[in-house]
């Protein structure tokens, strides 16, 4: 029997038949979807359910009319869709309705990133589909291609133990040299933001508008599908955290600090706090979001991913991004371009951060 697509648009339904599927990820929420629509994008809700009625695979589909690509529409399913890769009619089902729903929205081009292992046997098959249908590698991730997971159905103990040696030091050195990590609220998120305006020019990353955050941060938080962190030392604030969950995964999204008291290790005890809160709210994974594309020192990530690895995770690498273009010819355009109006992006963004710097 061929499955055909139905459209959800009450957000507790939706959220509650992502989350009966493996695997549901936060960007294929619906607050995350409401999120992107305060900031120009459509975001419609596909669901697919067996004979018996039971869901077994839904995407959210993100649409929007992007300076990139030189207004020409483009839609994206975010870390999804969400459903499991190994059945073949399935996934084929619903990436064909997929291109429909986009040809219909008159997009460009369709992205997906579903979060598939690369290298497996369920890699290598969707891959090989994928380029079979006409779909492309794209040019560009939206999202981090690689992640490492740590598993959160271990006791705090065997986590501490699962830590490199140094990494458990200085989780233990932080609360010895004074360092206090509290939970936050949306009360805290302005500072936070002052913190992150900070760390990006430090560390030479473009970074989006105050109202982004305050969005991205706030609207979470305040449903409970997310929580600041800060470290003090002695009452001032010197780092902080915005994790996220939803189903049986936390999300490590955004991180930030000062300069001052660094050699107290207060982002070592963040992410232990992090961890202890994730495993607190019923979460099975943390996700550490992102690591390099290759595993090799001259990749900009490397640093991060030293860091991240420390604290016990796993690698994850998956199959990464792909493209289906719906109009040939100004896709191939659309990819020509595309670099050069990312790297300009990036120099007015980091001007514009200056600027509020200042």
């Amino acid at each position: 029997m061929m499955l055909k697509p139905e459209t959800v648009e009450d957000g507790a339904r939706w959220d509650d038949l992502l989350l009966a599927l493996p695997a549901p990820h936060l960007l294929q929420s619906w607050t995350w979807g409401e999120l992107k629509r305060r900031f120009g994008w459509r975001a419609s809700r596909l669901s697919w359910r067996d004979p018996a009625g039971a869901p077994v695979a839904a995407g959210q589909l993100l649409t929007r009319t992007g300076k990139l690509s030189g207004g020409l529409k483009l839609a994206y399913c975010p870390k999804g869709p969400i459903l499991d890769w190994r059945n073949e009619n399935l996934r084929s089902a619903v990436l064909a309705a997929l291109v429909d729903a986009a040809r219909t929205e008159g997009a460009l081009v369709l992205k997906i990133d579903p979060e598939i292992a690369y290298g497996t046997g369920a890699g290598e098959a969707v891959e090989a589909e994928l380029l079979d249908s006409g779909w492309r590698p794209a040019p560009k991730q939206a999202q981090f291609r690689n992640t490492l997971l740590l598993d959160l159905l271990q006791d705090e103990e065997a986590l501490l133990q699962g830590m490199k040696q140094k990494w458990r030091y200085n989780v233990r050195l932080a609360t010895r040299k004074g360092v206090h990590v509290r939970r936050g609220g949306v009360e805290d998120l302005d500072l936070l933001y002052r913190m992150y305006v900070h760390t990006s020019l430090r560390d030479g990353f473009a970074i989006r508008s105050r109202d982004y955050y305050m969005q991205a941060w706030g609207t979470f938080t305040e449903r409970g599908l997310a929580l600041p962190l800060i470290a003090e030392v002695e009452g001032t604030p010197v780092a902080g955290q915005i994790i996220y969950r939803f189903g049986r995964t936390g999300w490590y999204l955004y991180g930030m600090s000062t300069n001052q008291h660094r050699e107290k290790m207060p982002n070592h005890l963040l992410h232990w706090e992090a961890i202890r809160w994730a495993k607190e709210q019923g979460c099975e994974i943390y996700d550490f979001v992102g690591a390099p594309d290759e595993l090799e020192e001259r990749d900009p990530m490397w640093g991060v991913y030293r860091f991240k690895k420390g604290f016990g995770g796993e690698l994850v690498r998956t199959v990464g991004e792909w493209d289906y273009a719906l109009r040939p010819a100004a896709y191939r355009a659309y990819r020509l371009l595309m670099p050069v109006a990312l790297s300009a992006m990036r120099v007015f963004g980091r001007r514009r951060v200056a600027r509020e710097a200042s």
